[in-house]
């Protein structure tokens, strides 16, 4: 092992602190919902209509957590909570904004590539069981 292999995944590198993780997709969904101003918690799981009320309130906490988000809770009956992005949540608009022309780009190669692989994968013969 490199010496900068075993410091690579310490928790003082950046990498650990990531707040958009590999394979979470919920994180840059709710920032698209939140770029144009503040929600209510109903008002970001209509365009997330697949995302569960459970999987949503963690989401919305790890992105407060990480200082992505702000949560106003007002004193009224019922009490009405909002969801607005920070200066530093706005800062990912612009990455997720180059994600997104990437991935419309090139979705044409990734549909085809994802094609002949499901295809190869329907053409291997299947193991025998022993």
């Amino acid at each position: 092992m490199k010496p900068l292999d075993r410091d690579m995944f310490s928790i003082t590198c950046p990498s650990s602190a990531m707040p958009i993780r590999v394979g979470d997709k919920w994180t840059a969904m709710v920032i698209r919902c939140l770029q144009d101003g503040p929600r209510r918690f109903s008002e970001i799981r209509v365009p997330l209509a697949h995302v569960t009320p459970k999987v949503l309130t963690q989401t919305l906490r790890a992105m407060e957590r990480d200082g992505l988000l702000t949560r106003t809770v007002f004193p009224e009956v019922p009490p009405r909570v909002v969801y607005e992005l920070t200066p530093l949540g706005r800062t990912l608009l612009a990455p997720i904004d180059a994600a997104c022309a990437w991935a419309q780009a090139h979705l044409s190669e990734i549909l085809d590539a994802r094609a002949a692989y499901e295809q190869q994968r329907a053409e291997q013969p299947v193991p025998a069981a022993s």
